[in-house]
């Protein structure tokens, strides 16, 4: 466990070395022109998701839990659809949709008789573009974890609240939102942490921020080290998030008064409020999910003869292959380390898997810089030792293989499928494991044979939210994939650059239609948050 701990935190360290490595001439450069602006876009990119993303998902999250309005039901698990979107997918779609030459535009045109720069219409390719379409997807977390935290509350406190004068809004200021501020503050976390590891939509906008820097300085001025260098920046930012979030967790210490539950308050609302809330929880689904979904569907019904062909098949393949193979391994590794945590508990076994558990906060492109370079390295002292030896060369041994990919790919994503796993496990008692113990079933056998049987569900969770995050990952993919291998996600973003828009449309809509499915057990799961549900 502490060998495999070591070998996936190798990435993380190998960044953070780089801080103590002299300045060079390019990173002069890049502190004297660029590095101000990396910071800028990316501290306001931070600032307006996290409010943006914050009053959308508290404020719905609300609604749904405590509210009786026209379409609650079908709003408490739509609301999280948005989620299957990656946020280059929406940003390529709805730049299709609002450009000068799209559909909008060109329909105002018509309408009016305007021409170009007679009319004002905002610029989707902007900093407040970006903001706006990291918000659409990323909602969704904060959504997710607010309504659990609301669905799990105490009607006691609540009630309690009522008897003392509170109204219903004063009730969900004053005890509702500072007892789920854990969950809201972790919520933030995750969509900020996702706003910075995305590479997809800030390039395709053209906006200046470390994913950005990171792929310029190291293909386009051929320098690995300054790029690390941006790479470990990131990589503060990323463990300030991770700080924030687990001192929000720590300090909460929040108790139900009764361990009887009784149905949560409903509050009817009638009239303009009710009308209010509907268009609250109906306007993040309309953007977020419904109007580039139905756009996606028009562009690939008019380009589906010539971009559905046997390439388009072998991408498919390659994908949902590849994301297979990656969910697998890593709920086999996930298993590994959560019941290994389990045999033997101690500190240093629950450091390492505690170490493991932080890749999924490190961006995709951090991830691939601090993958390729100690394979680089490997694979060079390799090459020349059998050069010299045995007049035999290897090549790109690892670095040049889905070895590399795959291993990235654990690094980020095992800690999704190890919280999954080791709360399954947590649901098992010890005392099962004693009578497994007591037939004289060996450890391996009790996971096998007891273990597994009970934590199907969990398991399958764990491995269809990793198939999907892979499925949409797309910096470390591009980065790191072996020559003549492309996936969906690589395709949709090479099409989108070429400013081919409809054609990018038939493989993102292959990407969205895979990511409903965890989106949906996601929906269902927080449906029965409540203890005694």
């Amino acid at each position: 466990m502490i060998l495999l701990a070591t070998l996936l935190s190798l990435p993380i360290f190998t960044i953070a070395s780089f801080l103590l490595y002299p300045s060079n001439e390019i990173w002069q450069h890049l502190h004297e022109t660029v590095l101000n602006e990396y910071l800028l876009n990316s501290a306001l990119l931070m600032l307006g998701v996290a409010a943006a993303t914050l009053v959308i998902g508290v404020g719905c999250a609300w609604l749904t839990s405590l509210c009786v309005f026209p379409g609650k039901k079908l709003f408490a698990w739509a609301l999280l659809m948005p989620l299957a979107f990656p946020g280059y997918i929406i940003a390529y779609t709805y730049t299709g949709m609002f450009d000068f030459a799209g559909p909008i535009q060109t329909w105002i045109r018509d309408l009016t008789g305007w021409g170009y720069r007679d009319y004002y219409f905002p610029e989707i390719r902007s900093l407040g573009g970006a903001i706006t379409m990291f918000s659409l997807v990323l909602y969704p977390y904060v959504y997710l974890l607010s309504r659990a935290a609301f669905l799990e509350q105490s009607v006691c406190v609540l009630e309690v609240s009522r008897t003392l004068g509170c109204s219903v809004w004063s009730s969900f200021y004053r005890v509702a939102l500072p007892l789920a501020r854990p969950a809201i503050v972790a919520g933030v976390s995750l969509a900020l942490m996702e706003t910075l590891a995305d590479y997809g939509t800030v390039s395709f906008f053209g906006l200046g921020v470390f994913t950005t820097g990171i792929f310029r300085t190291w293909f386009g001025l051929g320098d690995g080290a300054a790029a690390a260098k941006l790479a470990a920046i990131l990589l503060m930012f990323v463990f300030t998030l991770v700080i924030i979030e687990r001192w929000s967790r720590k300090r909460a210490r929040y108790h139900h008064t009764s361990s009887r539950y009784g149905s949560l308050p409903q509050y009817r609302l009638r009239g303009y409020r009710a009308l209010l809330a509907f268009c609250a929880c109906f306007f993040p689904l309309l953007f977020g999910f419904i109007l580039p979904a139905a756009q996606l569907g028009l562009w690939a019904l008019e380009t589906y003869d010539s971009m559905v062909d046997a390439s388009f098949v072998a991408l498919t393949l390659n994908s949902v292959l590849l994301a297979a193979s990656a969910a697998a391994l890593a709920v086999a590794l996930a298993l590994f380390l959560a019941y290994g945590k389990r045999q033997f508990s101690g500190k240093v076994v629950t450091a390492s898997v505690r170490v493991v558990a932080t890749g999924y906060a490190i961006p995709g492109t951090v991830v691939a810089v601090g993958v390729i370079i100690p394979l680089a390295w490997f694979d060079n002292r390799i090459d020349s030792l059998l050069s010299d030896h045995f007049g035999i060369s290897t090549g790109l041994l690892l670095s040049g293989s889905l070895f590399a990919l795959m291993f990235a790919y654990m690094v980020r994503f095992l800690a999704v499928s190890v919280q999954s796993v080791e709360s399954g496990l947590g649901k098992i008692r010890q005392s099962m494991d004693e009578a497994a113990r007591s037939l004289s079933y060996t450890p391996s056998q009790i996971l096998l044979r007891v273990h597994l049987p009970l934590m199907k569900a969990t398991v399958l969770t764990a491995f269809l939210i990793v198939f999907v995050d892979v499925m949409k990952e797309l910096p470390a993919t591009l980065i790191l994939r072996p020559f003549n291998f492309n996936t969906l996600a690589v395709r949709a973003f090479e099409l989108a650059g070429d400013e081919r828009l409809a054609d990018s449309s038939t493989a993102a809509l292959m990407i969205v239609a895979v990511g409903l499915v965890p989106v949906l057990l996601l929906s269902r799961g927080i449906s029965a948050a409540r203890a005694g549900s």
